[in-house]
């Protein structure tokens, strides 16, 4: 195991070669122990080793609890040592500025306030024992479209108060070991490359002593990045820091200070995780234990928001219950793109509820299907020995020649998505091979059953030797792997129930595809997205749903987006449920109004069908855990908690970015400004559908007594009464309104808030201390500077951004112009 060392003498004795190659990554990944994503820990891409996946962003914060989410970090910092990890890529504290981005369910929120709180307990809980947190994507990072070259048009005002915030908070209050650039432009510079941002900004002003390094393939250049302060290009071997890099302090474009700089930046972060105690060069291990799971459990639960519950419909009793919905079976843990993991394990709904009350008190009912891609095959797959999986054969040859040998054979547990970019093999004779996957397909009825292929490659598909997918010859380029891929080809076979019939893909690398793709993503060897479904009439299928809703006495009707709708590489081109699901949902509530309907996304989608739900549950993508989460709060088990981290608009053009998302010649205008999320709406009293920071639960709650004191610090205490019969919790929320601002500001903003449990009956004092500055400043463009104005201000205090609020007024005598480092 290493030993800290000092800094400065080791940096004397390195050669300026060795400096060089210090600013830049190793390998794809950097290292053996300097990877991870934000949901788990994860060395690899392909064949990796499983993990604990935790639920997405946007659930985490709907649980609105800094001690959940130092929890979560300390979670993921033992699953960290058991991969030999020492740093950890996330979290994710981007703006959820419109429902649209492809990435938003990564991100905690539309509030920098509650992004930035919630990040900061991330990071202290991973950064407890040594290990590093990389905050991303420093900034302005919110859409996929054109993400490489767009450019974000931000003001100086929406960029301090909305968009840098969340980093600005996370830095005071837990200084993360590495920030993250992001791909964009902002205001006409790539990040990667913007001394403003990188030097003057995160290091001169907020005093940010940490590494900066890039996104993955996110540098663009070698002098301008260096000059910014970029210290490490990601991921290696890298394009701009080897002879790109000495030519420039050759030509004297570069200075050996500079050089110096961005080195000990990369020593620093290296000595700061010595002592973290994780073994060199350490073999993966998995640690799926009961604990793990338990906590897995607990969060995914806590993340469940109850939408609507007339008639208090729910909980429901533990007897037979009707199941409805694609995502009951086809479990959305998590997003799609580089937070996707593999996980030890997963749990569906229909799993968790069958696991609850008997799998004999449930039957189930498809109704639709929401995917957009194929869904998984891997329970249709069993190898010759009987287990789930399929057999991956590497060749140097194509599979036409017939005496090929394999230089590599694994089995893998499931193929619906692989990536061999870091796939190494020193056997292989060059870029371009060819893999083999065989396995048994076993259908579970009788019909016609549709498969589907999209791959950055090429790859043919056959069942009992016949030829049933061709996505070699005629490719059309489509969104898969970041838009490097093709469009999903379709095909189809009838089956038998319980007939085996031998599968077979036959897959080539990515110098094999027909596509010619600029896309600048690290894709290496490319990738295969694979799956397949009974094929579905689907009028039939909603009119059996419905027909079966009619009689049940319990019914669940579970469904929404999952991975292939919400993923890094692409945006959403609209808020709808996918396929015929809001048909279904409207047709079942209408056989049944007192069924429980459950929405999965990890950002906002629209409910034409809202008016006719009794009894609504929103969640986000909740892990390993996810089914179980669900039942947990559908059967009572637990009382549901969680609280929206964002705004639910009626429909997409209420939103405030709807007009200026997504890039146009080249740049996005945010033309929003600050209202952004629930500001907007407060401020032009636009409906929603469900406002910021809402969320019910199965007892009442009761805001009394609010007190306000300012002295430089404002001071608030109120009481709360929990007035159901059931212990349960709350989330307090402070918003602060300035009452004649000499600019125009959103009507309030959310300053504080404190989550606290109650038992039944019982009350409790709440008190929340804001530093005035934070409380009351906004940034003044004309003099480049935060300003506390004089004058009076409420305090509102409640338990959403809606609805009622206890309020009382505070008065700042002197005005304040400000720019302090906050560390």
């Amino acid at each position: 195991m290493s030993r800290r060392f000092e800094v400065e003498e080791v940096l004397q004795q390195l050669t300026e070669a060795q400096k060089i190659a210090l600013t830049a990554g190793t390998s794809h990944p950097p290292s053996p122990n300097s990877q991870a994503p934000t949901t788990g820990t994860q060395l690899n891409h392909f064949n990796s080793t499983p993990t604990a996946c935790i639920p997405s962003g946007t659930a985490l914060a709907s649980t609105w609890d800094g001690n959940l989410l130092f929890q979560t970090g300390e979670l993921l910092d033992k699953e960290a040592r058991a991969k030999g990890v020492h740093v950890i890529l996330g979290p994710t504290a981007n703006i959820q500025r419109v429902p649209l981005g492809g990435r938003g369910f990564e991100s905690f929120s539309e509030d920098p306030y509650l992004s930035g709180i919630l990040s900061a307990a991330y990071i202290n809980g991973f950064q407890k024992t040594g290990l590093a947190a990389t905050m991303k994507h420093y900034v302005g990072n919110d859409q996929e479209h054109e993400r490489f070259s767009s450019n974000s048009v931000i003001s100086q005002r929406a960029l301090r108060e909305i968009y840098l915030r969340p980093f600005e908070i996370a830095i005071k209050e837990s200084k993360p070991k590495g920030i993250m650039t992001s791909y964009n432009r902002v205001n006409g510079v790539h990040v990667s490359e913007d001394r403003y941002l990188l030097t003057e900004i995160l290091q001169n002003q907020w005093g940010y002593q940490g590494l900066i390094m890039s996104d993955w393939t996110g540098t663009y250049s070698t002098t301008e990045a260096l000059l910014a302060g970029l210290d490490l290009e990601m991921p290696g071997p890298g394009i701009w820091r080897g002879a790109n890099l000495s030519r420039a302090l050759v030509a004297g474009k570069i200075s050996k200070d500079v050089l110096d700089g961005r080195a000990r930046r990369v020593l620093q972060l290296a000595n700061s995780v010595i002592d973290a105690g994780v073994e060199d060069d350490k073999t993966e291990e998995q640690r799926d234990v009961p604990e793990t799971r338990a906590f897995l459990r607990k969060l995914a639960g806590e993340a469940v928001v109850l939408l609507k519950n007339e008639d208090s419909v729910l909980p429901l009793q533990k007897e037979k219950t009707l199941v409805i919905g694609p995502n009951a079976i086809y479990t959305a843990y998590s997003g799609g793109g580089s937070a996707l993991v593999t996980p030890y394990y997963t749990v569906s709904p229909l799993d968790a509820i069958s696991k609850e009350i008997g799998p004999e008190n449930v039957t189930f009912q498809i109704g639709a299907y929401s995917h957009r891609y194929m869904p998984s095959l891997a329970r249709y797959l069993k190898l010759d020995n009987g287990s789930t999986g399929v057999r991956f054969q590497i060749y140097n040859e194509s599979f036409e020649v017939k005496e090929r040998v394999a230089v590599d054979e694994l089995t893998l547990r499931d193929i619906n998505y692989f990536r061999m970019n870091d796939y190494v093999n020193p056997k292989l004779k060059s870029s371009t091979f060819y893999c083999c996957l065989t396995s048994n397909f076993i259908p579970e009825s009788d019909g016609l059953f549709d498969f589907g292929v999209s791959v950055y490659g090429t790859a043919l598909l056959f069942l009992d030797d016949e030829l049933i997918i061709d996505n070699l010859h005629n490719q059309k380029a489509g969104e898969s792997f970041y838009g490097r891929g093709t469009v999903e080809v379709r095909g189809s076979y009838f089956v038998k129930a319980g007939q085996r019939y031998k599968l077979r893909i036959e897959f080539g690398s990515s110098p094999t595809s027909m596509l010619h793709q600029s896309n600048p993503v690290f894709f290496g060897a490319g990738g295969l997205m694979f799956g397949g479904a009974p094929r579905i009439d689907d009028e039939q299928e909603i009119r059996q749903a419905a027909e079966a809703a009619s009689l049940a006495s319990q019914v669940v009707l579970v469904t929404g987006l999952n991975k292939e709708w919400e993923s890094e590489g692409s945006d959403r081109k609209n808020m709808k449920l996918p396929g015929h699901n809001d048909r279904l949902i409207e047709s079942v509530l209408d056989a049944n109004p007192n069924t429980v309907v459950v929405i999965q996304a990890g950002t906002p989608v629209e409910m034409p069908w809202e008016s006719k739900a009794k009894a609504l549950l929103y969640t986000s993508y909740g892990g390993n855990e996810t089914g179980s989460g669900i039942a947990d709060v559908v059967f009572g088990n637990i009382n549901p908690a969680g609280k929206l981290p964002l705004t639910f608009p009626k429909r997409l053009e209420d939103c405030p970015g709807y007009i200026n998302f997504g890039t146009e010649n080249g740049r996005v205008l945010y033309g929003e400004d600050v209202y952004v999320g629930y500001r907007f709406y407060d401020t032009l009293n636009v409906p929603t559908l469900f406002p910021f920071g809402y969320g019910l639960s199965y007892t009442s709650f009761a805001l009394s007594a609010l007190k306000v004191d300012y002295d430089g610090v404002l001071k608030v205490e109120v009481s709360v009464k929990n007035t159901g019969h059931r212990a349960g919790a709350e989330v307090v929320q402070v918003y602060i309104h300035q009452n004649s601002p000499a600019i125009k500001r959103p009507f309030k903003e959310l300053k504080g808030f404190s989550k606290l449990f109650l038992e039944a009956g019982s009350s409790q004092k709440v008190r929340i201390s804001i530093d005035g500055k934070f409380a009351t400043s906004y940034w003044n463009e004309a003099r480049d500077k935060w300003i506390m104005e004089a004058g009076t201000y409420t305090v509102l205090v409640g338990t959403s951004s809606e609805g009622d609020f206890l309020e009382e007024e505070f008065t700042v005598a002197r005005p304040s112009l400000w720019l302090d480092k906050l560390v």
